[in-house]
């Protein structure tokens, strides 16, 4: 009997499909839930059960739960790093991070801290997701250090890219803070982007005198 190898494609991407479709509602009703009393009174059993599923099935979607309120984490802790390795030819990598910031502000990117007042309130007044949100800035600086390391050749321990990380990775944690106190403050995102991009002009220049030519493609 011989078996026809893309008889499984279908169902193995309906499987893959349902299991989003899944990761989607378990995602959505958690942050209904985080919204509506908060995420530290909140438990994964009332998830679970308001999204009619089993307790296991959600940490098995999300091992922890603030992976359930901050569901942009993984695109959060690349994106600066693939901002570098994506820069265009002639485009330092200041250039590159300044230019993608603003066209984050302009779009109201949820990655670039536009989140909403609900949702900005509920992670201020939540030590936990505070302080994973401190460690996700950790870790793009990281990611960051590492894709500057490798765009300029820079030695395994050198101290350049660490520090330049740090750096340019200071603004971004400076101007997501301020885009987080500003919606805390009423104001919408058209008036948010217009004030965080004049601002970002100030503070990408000043690192010119020192990264204005670090790292060109």
């Amino acid at each position: 009997m011989t078996t026809d190898p893309t008889s499984s494609a279908p169902s193995a991407g309906l499987r893959e499909s349902k299991k989003q479709e899944t990761r989607q509602l378990i995602s959505d009703v958690a942050t209904g839930l985080f919204l509506a009393q908060g995420f530290e009174r909140t438990t994964i059993a009332e998830i679970a059960t308001a999204a009619r599923v089993a307790k296991k099935t959600v940490t098995n979607y999300f091992p922890r739960k603030e992976d359930l309120a901050l569901d942009h984490q993984d695109a959060f802790t690349i994106s600066l790093a693939a901002t570098v390795t994506g820069r265009q030819a002639g485009e330092s990598a200041l250039s590159a991070l300044r230019r993608a910031f603003v066209d984050a502000a302009k779009e109201a990117d949820p990655v670039a801290g536009f989140t909403g007042p609900d949702f900005a309130r509920m992670i201020a007044d939540s030590p936990t997701l505070s302080t994973r949100l401190r460690d996700l800035h950790d870790l793009r600086d990281t990611a960051l250090a590492n894709a500057l390391a490798g765009a300029t050749g820079a030695p395994r321990g050198d101290i350049t890219p660490l520090t330049a990380a740090a750096l340019l990775g200071a603004v971004h944690r400076t101007l997501f803070q301020r885009i987080q106190e500003l919606t805390l403050a009423g104001q919408d995102n058209t008036r948010i982007s217009a004030t965080v991009i004049a601002e970002a002009h100030s503070a990408f220049g000043l690192l010119e005198p020192a990264l204005a030519d670090y790292a060109a493609a």
